[in-house]
């Protein structure tokens, strides 16, 4: 039996189209609807076949859902919830695919009373966007972390699981606040990170923009992977959880002057030793399964 029939999905980029590839894939026969704000991606949409219905509104999306996935920067939250609301029935699960969640907990309960808001975070992605960009293996193997509200119903927690797990992916539940705080660590600080990296090279002086195009080393060339990454999205993260982002970036800008120092001074035991531990950590990712040795990452 199929934990959903008719599922809505609200936003067409890279996640909701490998969303709706994915459905497509594992679930034939569930009823897809979906929709985009912007008229040229639903016109994509509807030549690449990704649904069995195209809405021009969000609204009309949702009708008969039982499940409403968003798939919306996270700043555009309140805004879409304000629109489906009216056309939600009771027994409707409304999820979302966000990487904050605590203050998306908060804006989808507040704006959403009487349906079962339950946060979900797909830990996958590329830098890419857009209908085009998705694909239908995109949550095989990956982790899925489903953050319940306090009083949220077990059995649709549980159904939205069974979703996340038919698509292949692998689920966690988690409190919404450490969520944030991981997600930090693991992505959103690496993100900063890369803009400002990026920013910089192409901010000097003594480099020319070509220089820093045609000699750019894999490690460079990593970091512009990562920074070229949706900047819409990417705003509204770090505008939504600032203060764990606030808290770490403190924590690495101290490490980092640390690190100023032992290159200052000649200290190459302390240099050795971070290096073999960050080393192991990368061993750790691998054994995993969260990466591979391939060539570019097995990207």
């Amino acid at each position: 039996m199929l934990p959903f029939a008719r599922v809505a999905i609200i936003g067409m980029g890279l996640i909701g189209s490998s969303l709706a590839r994915a459905v497509r894939a594992a679930m034939p026969s569930v009823q897809l609807v979906v929709s985009d704000a912007d008229a040229a991606v639903r016109e994509r949409v509807i030549q690449l076949g990704l649904a069995d219905d195209v809405a021009d509104g969000a609204g009309a999306a949702v009708v008969d859902a039982d499940l409403v996935i968003l798939c919306v920067p996270v700043g555009a939250m309140a805004a879409v919830a304000a629109e489906i609301a009216p056309e939600l029935s009771p027994d409707t699960v409304v999820s979302d695919v966000g990487s904050v969640k605590e203050s998306v907990a908060r804006v989808l309960g507040e704006g959403l009373p009487g349906v079962h808001v339950i946060p979900a975070h797909p830990v996958a992605g590329t830098e890419k966007s857009g209908p085009d960009a998705g694909f239908a293996s995109l949550f095989k193997g990956r982790w899925c972390i489903i953050t319940p509200p306090p009083r949220a119903d077990a059995t649709m927690v549980e159904r939205l699981a069974e979703f996340w797990r038919r698509l292949g992916a692998k689920v966690d539940l988690m409190d919404a606040a450490h969520h944030d705080r991981v997600l930090a660590v693991t992505s959103h600080l690496p993100h900063l990170i890369a803009y400002s990296i990026v920013g910089t090279a192409s901010d000097l002086e003594a480099v020319t923009r070509g220089e820093v195009i045609k000699y750019s080393a894999g490690g460079f060339r990593d970091f512009t992977r990562i920074a070229a990454s949706d900047p819409v999205m990417w705003r509204d993260v770090f505008l939504n959880n600032r203060e764990a982002v606030l808290e770490l970036l403190g924590r690495f800008t101290e490490d980092l002057v640390a690190l100023q120092r032992a290159i200052r001074w000649g200290e190459g035991e302390t240099l050795e030793a971070l290096f073999t531990r960050t080393r192991a950590i990368r061993r750790s990712i691998i054994d995993e399964g969260q990466d591979t040795e391939k060539a570019d990452f097995g990207r």
